[in-house]
């Protein structure tokens, strides 16, 4: 009896994938197209994007926004081709936009904080505080790698990756080290009261003038600063291209305290002078006991 109810069922499917092969085959040539849509869909938004980015930077156009448009148009056209795709199977797309800007309003709710940083992004690429390859102080310092839409990218200057949010970017303070050209040096440099002024200023001066990084038409600042506690301090101001800010102070550095030296022209260092006081009954303790009376 099983037997024969196996067969009665095989033979009902068989008989209506006769009368609904059309059908079927309608269903299979939509899926089958569906699928090639999204895989060309998504090799085209690849070739789009690459290609925008290249005839934007072959326009000397700043690599930030090269990058961040070619994302925009690589994510815009998968998106037409998700909904191309869902359309050849037969989905109503009109209720479908309707359906995922409902969820997309909810979830924009829900996820306020990655909208921010969309946002954010948007915001870095059209007034561009800093470019890629820009060293910059975000409360984390790095070089910029990228901008992407959510999110910025550094590298430190000990070899990490650092990834910052654009939300925590562009709601903080913003230290570009890479924008202007030339950059001005500041050093404190402390001598023993016993020095001559005139001969610190100039010997001071000597230093710098004989540096030839140093850009003399910006100007020079060398002045007395601050009768210290163990020092008396001069401060120095000067100013040199961007690249060779950092070797300008070491070298600057290095030469103050050679021609100090070769002056005789001491650089303290803090000193404390400390005062004992002894209580008046440890005195008092430690006085010689008084002799004892003769007996008359």
């Amino acid at each position: 009896m099983e037997d024969l109810n196996v067969v009665d069922g095989v033979n009902r499917a068989g008989s209506w994938l006769v009368h609904n092969q059309a059908l079927l085959l309608s269903y299979a040539v939509n899926i089958v197209a569906a699928i090639v849509i999204i895989i060309v869909g998504v090799l085209v938004a690849k070739i789009v994007s690459n290609t925008l980015n290249k005839v934007l930077k072959a326009r000397h156009i700043d690599t930030t926004v090269c990058d961040f448009l070619a994302a925009i148009a690589r994510y815009g056209i998968i998106a037409f081709t998700l909904t191309a795709a869902l359309n050849r199977v037969g989905v109503q797309t009109a209720s479908v936009i309707a359906l995922l800007g409902a969820i997309g309003l909810a979830a924009g709710l829900a996820v306020q904080g990655a909208l921010g940083n969309l946002a954010a992004g948007v915001l870095l690429v059209i007034f561009r505080p800093f470019r890629t390859g820009d060293f910059i102080d975000i409360g984390v310092m790095g070089t910029v790698q990228n901008v992407q839409i959510f999110s910025t990218t550094l590298k430190s200057a000990d070899g990490k990756t650092v990834v910052v949010p654009n939300g925590k970017i562009i709601a903080g303070n913003i230290i570009n080290f890479s924008r202007e050209p030339v950059r001005r040096n500041e050093f404190i440099i402390g001598v023993s009261y016993d020095a001559d002024a005139d001969q610190v200023l100039k010997l001071l001066r000597e230093v710098v003038d004989a540096d030839p990084r140093v850009l003399q038409d910006m100007g020079v600042q060398i002045g007395l600063n601050e009768l210290a506690a163990s020092s008396v301090n001069y401060v120095v101001r000067c100013w040199s291209n961007a690249g060779d800010l950092q070797n300008v102070y070491w070298d600057l550095m290095k030469n103050f305290k050679r021609t100090l030296d070769a002056n005789n022209i001491g650089i303290p260092y803090p000193q404390m002078d400390v005062h004992l006081h002894q209580p008046a009954e440890a005195k008092a303790e430690t006085a010689p006991a008084a002799s004892p009376a003769k007996p008359e």
